[in-house]
């Protein structure tokens, strides 16, 4: 049985009486922003008028835990109840979990429906082997490491959050919303999702991935001269960047540049420069109404039809339909804020003072 068809199926008896327990694992120096996931569960609940989800919070030894931010909060102990979603939380410094954490995490893939981590949640998942072969995420920041850790899992550092089997991933820490967001919406339909998202003042669904975060591709090279390549680059994206003209102003060879470029950053010049051609023109295709011929030629593609296939090899959807999903996640977001009473200056207060006298 597929996952979809699975989903579709638990959806119908969910929705009858059954109350799904989403189970929240945490640990000493978690972060307290993963904990805000928490929040659609319970926005859903409000949303159907009904308890659908049951909201714990579980640590190895119950009781009083501490966040990196200094939040403390009571949980409740790890054991062998029954939980339907197990939800790991992320770390701003992801270390080695217990024995204890790992064996009830490998149970844990068996017995519950679904497991999932929010950011760096992931290493733990993958302490217990549950990455093996399955296509995960975690914060760009921390996805090389991820893969080199677990080399048999394929890691993709350019999602905000992926599905594989039981297995879900988020990016960031706020990645882990749209998640459970996903979450919510494999369980009650679009519609509860999206009410649940408008409650939040959310995007329903964000467009893009993590490389919209990382400020033009934050590639984290070690020498000062391929940080200087890479500058040189962000401030030429209209014009022609050749692996010549990049190791010029590295002050190195076309052959040491190419070279120590790939062996600091992972990829090569070209596809390094693409991948930050593609960033520039998403943003001025969310945040513009320049045509698509003048923003390809902005960002320094050629033509349109060069700037599309790029977009669909890197961002997996054409330039027209980032826009236009842009487009439509602005229009919810304004209209969820519609809702909001607008707050009068007070030169507006005076005049409705004068003009509206207040009724006998």
């Amino acid at each position: 049985m597929s996952q979809t068809t699975y989903m579709r199926q638990f959806r119908s008896s969910a929705a009858a009486d059954m109350v799904m327990r989403i189970g929240f694992l945490v640990y000493p120096n978690c972060s307290v922003m993963g904990l805000a996931v928490s929040s659609v569960f319970e926005i859903a609940n409000v949303v159907r008028g009904e308890k659908a989800y049951d909201i714990q919070f579980l640590s190895e030894k119950g009781g009083p835990i501490k966040t990196s931010a200094g939040l403390v909060f009571q949980t409740q102990r790890i054991s062998g109840g029954s939980i339907d979603t197990l939800v790991v939380d992320g770390a701003n410094d992801p270390k080695p979990s217990s024995p204890q954490i790992i064996s009830y995490l490998k149970a844990a893939e068996r017995r519950c429906r679904r497991v999932a981590a929010s950011c760096t949640g992931a290493f733990v998942l993958g302490q217990a082997g549950l990455l093996d072969g399955k296509r995960v995420t975690t914060h760009w920041l921390f996805a090389r490491t991820l893969q080199e850790m677990h080399p048999t899992a394929h890691v993709d550092d350019d999602r905000i959050f992926i599905n594989d089997g039981k297995i879900w991933t988020s990016a960031g820490m706020s990645a882990g919303i749209d998640l459970a967001l996903a979450l919510v919406e494999a369980d009650f339909g679009i519609d509860t999702a999206r009410s649940v998202a408008k409650k939040l003042v959310l995007y329903h669904r964000r467009s893009g991935g993590q490389s919209q975060f990382s400020e033009l591709l934050e590639l984290g090279p070690k020498s000062d001269r391929i940080q200087t390549a890479l500058d040189y680059a962000k401030r030429n994206l209209h014009r022609p960047l050749t692996v010549a003209k990049l190791a010029e102003a590295a002050h190195l060879s076309p052959r040491q540049f190419s070279r120590a470029f790939r062996e600091e950053t992972g990829q090569s010049p070209a596809k390094a420069v693409e991948a930050m051609r593609v960033e520039a023109a998403r943003i001025l295709m969310e945040q513009t109404r320049h045509p698509i011929d003048v923003i390809a030629r902005q960002t320094g593609f050629a033509d349109r039809s060069r700037m599309r296939r790029a977009f669909i090899r890197i961002l997996g959807q054409p330039p027209q339909a980032i826009r236009r999903n842009a487009r439509l996640e602005t229009r919810e977001l304004r209209n969820a804020e519609g809702a909001k009473p607008r707050l009068r200056s007070p030169r507006e207060a005076r005049k409705r003072t004068t003009r509206e006298p207040i009724p006998a």
